[in-house]
C-alpha cells in the first residue's frame, strides 16, 4: 500500500509540474491580482484601520488556493473517467482511496508552494505586507482549504465529460465566489443579506481566517470556527463526490 500510495503521488506531482502552462498559472495568476490591488490600493485602510495589504493578501492567497485544489483533481478525474483509468484502477489492488489520497498530498504542496510564493512576494517593500507571529496558524486553515476545495472539484469532475464543461462548471463556481467571499475588495461594500449569505460559501471561512491570523487577530475561538466550517465543506462535498462518481463515461 505504501509502495502503491508512493508512486501515485510521484505520478501525480511529475504531471503537475510537467505541464508548464498550468504550473505558470497555478502560481503567476494569484500574483497579477496581488500586483494589481496591491499596488492600486497601496497606503488605503479598511476594515477599522486594517492595512489594504494585510487584507487583500490573504484574500486573493485564498481564492488562488482554492482555485487550484479544485481544477487540478477535476480536470484529472474527468480525463481519468473518459480515458478509462478509473476502470483500470478498479481492477487492481490499488483501491480508489489510495489513488485520491495521493492527489491530496500533491494538492496540499502545491497549496503550500502557492502560499510560500505569494508571502514572500507580498513582503516586499513594494506591498509592505507584515507578517505577525501568529503566521503559523495558517497552515491547517490551508491544508483544510485544499481539503474541503479538492472534494468540490472531484464533484465537478465526476459531473463534466469534457475539459470544456469542467473549465465552465469551475469558472461558474470560483468567480462568483471570489467576489461574495470578499477576497478583493472588503466584504463591508456588499449588502448585510449578501455578508449572511456569503458563509455558505467555503471560500468565505478560509478568506475570514487569513485574514485574521495575517492581521494578527488570533482569536483561536474563531479560528477553530473557520476550520470546522471547511471541514464541514470537505466532509459535505466528499459525500455528494460518492454519489456522483462513475468509473467510466460508458456506465
Amino acid at each position: 500500500m505504501t509502495t502503491a500510495y508512493g508512486a501515485l503521488t510521484r505520478a501525480a506531482y511529475l504531471a503537475s509540474v510537467r505541464d508548464r502552462t498550468t504550473v505558470f498559472f497555478t502560481f503567476a495568476f494569484p500574483l497579477v491580482f496581488l500586483l494589481v490591488f496591491g499596488l492600486l490600493f497601496r497606503g488605503q485602510s479598511v476594515d477599522g484601520g486594517l492595512p489594504y495589504i494585510n487584507y487583500v493578501a490573504p484574500g486573493v492567497l485564498s481564492w488562488g488556493v482554492g482555485n487550484a485544489a479544485l481544477f487540478g483533481p477535476a480536470f484529472a478525474m474527468m480525463h481519468w473517467r473518459r480515458d478509462d483509468i478509473l476502470r483500470l484502477v478498479w481492477r487492481t489492488p490499488t483501491p480508489l482511496p489510495t489513488v485520491l489520497a495521493s492527489r491530496f498530498a500533491v494538492a496540499v504542496g502545491v497549496g503550500l508552494a502557492q502560499a510560500v510564493l505569494f508571502t514572500a512576494v507580498a513582503l516586499l517593500p513594494v506591498f509592505g505586507l507584515h507578517l505577525p507571529g501568529t503566521w503559523p496558524l495558517a497552515l491547517p486553515l490551508l491544508v483544510l482549504g485544499v481539503a474541503a476545495f479538492l472534494a468540490m472539484g472531484l464533484v465537478v469532475g465526476s459531473l463534466a465529460d469534457t475539459p470544456e464543461a469542467v473549465a465552465a462548471i469551475a469558472n461558474c463556481v470560483m468567480v462568483p465566489m471570489a467576489f461574495l467571499s470578499g477576497s478583493f475588495y472588503p466584504s463591508d461594500l456588499l449588502p448585510g443579506w449578501i455578508r449572511t449569505l456569503s458563509w455558505v460559501l467555503p471560500l468565505r471561512y478560509l478568506d475570514h481566517g487569513l485574514t485574521d491570523v495575517l492581521a494578527g487577530r488570533h482569536d483561536l475561538g474563531r479560528l477553530g470556527l473557520d476550520c470546522l466550517g471547511l471541514a464541514a465543506f470537505t466532509a459535505l462535498f466528499g459525500l455528494l463526490a460518492t454519489r456522483t462518481f462513475r468509473w467510466s463515461n460508458r456506465t
